[in-house]
């Protein structure tokens, strides 16, 4: 069991949130935080999607626009 958290904590150490530059279809928020949390970016979309529509476009919205602001993007 303890191998387990050293695996997630020896790999975690290093990462950094970055907009992407390959997965991207407006500004690479969504394709970085799939990068970052290592999931599909398609499931990602789909549920940022879901969201955005059932929150009436605001909330989800807004902080999008705020991350595409403050999260960096990643790196050439």
């Amino acid at each position: 069991a303890d191998s387990g958290i050293y695996y997630l904590s020896r790999n975690m150490t290093n990462k950094k949130l970055h907009r992407s530059r390959k997965n991207r279809v407006f500004a690479g928020v969504v394709g970085g935080l799939a990068e970052y949390f290592d999931k599909d970016v398609v499931l990602l979309r789909l549920i940022a999607m879901v969201l955005l529509v059932l929150t009436g476009f605001f909330p989800l919205g807004l902080i999008y626009l705020l991350a595409i602001l403050i999260i960096p993007e990643a790196p050439s």
